[in-house]
């Protein structure tokens, strides 16, 4: 697939065909984060892939619990005006499933310093970049293996809960969570807000 194809039909979905995936085409999606910029030259990344039914829904527990604490099914129906509100509306009560339901569910890690929660300068965010440098070549990949990609980034201390359950070593933290698999024929593409260039692009200053 050609890269700017795949650019443009990256998207994030939260529904799914019931078709498995090989593990050999989410080894290359990883693959292809971790060719992505890093902020030590260290690559400081794991990744725990999880495929077996009963480990997503031990490693998604806490996801479970907040949605189902939301009761979010039915209730932002009258506010559909923006794309945001849209957005909202459908993807918040499949927080949970569209992850369960995928194939594979990969979680990354990056290792980042102790204060990077309260950091003072923009440079001490570098592990964080980093590892978002990594998810978009992930979401690239998948693109261009004609799979699609759901995405979840954890609420308040979600992150450490999950990442004890998984056993992950201590100064590693868990970015998001991304479901891979083919998107089910039926899953909308929901409206976006666009922009040209012309529009975001300023030369010389603003």
């Amino acid at each position: 697939m050609d890269f700017y194809e795949a650019i443009n039909r990256r998207h994030i979905v939260r529904e799914w065909k019931q078709e498995d995936v090989s593990e050999e085409a989410v080894k290359r999606i990883v693959s292809a984060g971790l060719k992505a910029p890093t902020n030590d030259h260290m690559r400081s990344w794991e990744f725990i892939l999880l495929h077996d039914r009963k480990e997503k829904e031990q490693a998604l527990q806490f996801v479970r619990e907040w949605v189902e604490k939301k009761n979010l099914e039915g209730k932002t129906d009258s506010v559909l005006k923006t794309p945001a509100q849209k957005m909202y509306a459908y993807a918040m009560p499949r927080q949970y499933s569209m992850l369960l339901d995928a194939p594979y569910v990969i979680i990354p890690l990056f290792k980042a310093a102790a204060d990077i929660f309260h950091a003072e300068t923009v440079n001490r965010l570098n592990s964080f970049a980093s590892i978002w440098c990594v998810i978009e070549n992930m979401f690239l990949a998948a693109t261009a293996e004609g799979l699609a990609c759901s995405m979840r980034i954890p609420v308040g201390e979600e992150w450490k809960h999950t990442a004890s359950v998984l056993e992950v070593p201590e100064g590693y933290i868990v970015p998001c969570y991304i479901g891979v698999g083919y998107a089910a024929e039926k899953a909308p593409e929901l409206e976006q807000n666009t922009f040209t260039v012309e529009e975001k692009l300023h030369l010389g200053k603003w």
